[in-house]
């Protein structure tokens, strides 16, 4: 596959595989998701690597989600709602090498999502965390609700989905969310660090350990499927087109003027 919306860097034995839309805030669009499945895929399965590391372009944003300038109802790619979300998840998951995200500015919406699911988050002192779903009209139906329970806590994790607020790097760190914070300059060399760490270690073993540790948590794949279908719905009605028109209008949505 030829890329267009990634880069693919391998590093040392690591495979950086890098959302290469800054002027998008590194947004997701249907394409997008099609080549860092893929390239994920790549990397995980080349005995040439050892770690991969998910980045984004620019200092800005790790990534802020679906692209809402695609997203009218159906986001602009295959799958259930226009972006295989169930397949880029999965593929993060079932790779047998650590993933780690490196994240330098925002992680919002579904990009909170990926850092939630990768093996590993390492971020700058300037990374903001937070959803957005029920702010703009959607929400993640699988892993990204409630896997991120696991993650941080049901408490917190019903606080960052219902509320939305934003979350500093040091508060991400001491909920659970990411594994180290270190300044900007030196995030590149800590992500390293952990890469040079893993390529240490048993292969193997490693693979063993990530499927473990996924077990007691494959089934959330199947509600994540399901939860598609409902969401898929939920675009059709007028309450979460009002999200996305408020987004691209820059205003506050009126929600409850839809809700049924």
């Amino acid at each position: 596959m030829q890329y267009e919306d990634i880069r693919y860097d391998v590093r040392n034995g690591a495979a950086w595989i890098i959302i290469n839309r800054p002027e998008k805030m590194n947004a997701f669009r249907g394409r997008t998701c099609d080549e860092l499945i893929h390239a994920i895929n790549r990397a995980g399965y080349d005995r040439e690597i050892g770690a991969i590391v998910l980045a984004g372009a620019g200092d800005k944003a790790f990534c802020t989600g679906g692209d809402q300038s695609a997203h009218e109802g159906q986001y602009d790619g295959r799958g259930t709602i226009g972006l295989p979300m169930e397949e880029l998840h999965n593929a993060i998951r079932d790779v047998p090498k650590p993933v780690i995200a490196r994240v330098q500015g925002y992680a919002i919406g579904g990009g909170n999502v990926l850092c939630t699911i990768c093996d590993f988050t390492i971020a700058s002192d300037q990374a903001v965390f937070g959803q957005v779903g029920p702010r703009v009209g959607s929400v993640d139906p699988g892993y990204g609700t409630a896997f991120l329970a696991r993650v941080v806590g049901e408490k917190k994790a019903r606080e960052i989905w219902y509320l939305c607020r934003r979350y500093t790097a040091a508060e991400a760190l001491a909920m659970g969310l990411v594994n180290a914070v270190v300044p900007h300059e030196q995030l590149d060399a800590e992500v390293q660090k952990w890469c040079d760490e893993i390529l240490d270690k048993s292969p193997t073993a490693l693979a063993i350990a990530k499927r473990s540790f996924n077990m007691d948590t494959a089934h959330q794949g199947g509600i994540a499927g399901m939860g598609m279908y409902a969401l898929k719905l939920y675009y059709d009605t007028e309450e979460s087109r009002e999200g996305v028109r408020a987004f691209q209008e820059k205003r506050k949505p009126d929600f409850r003027k839809y809700a049924k």
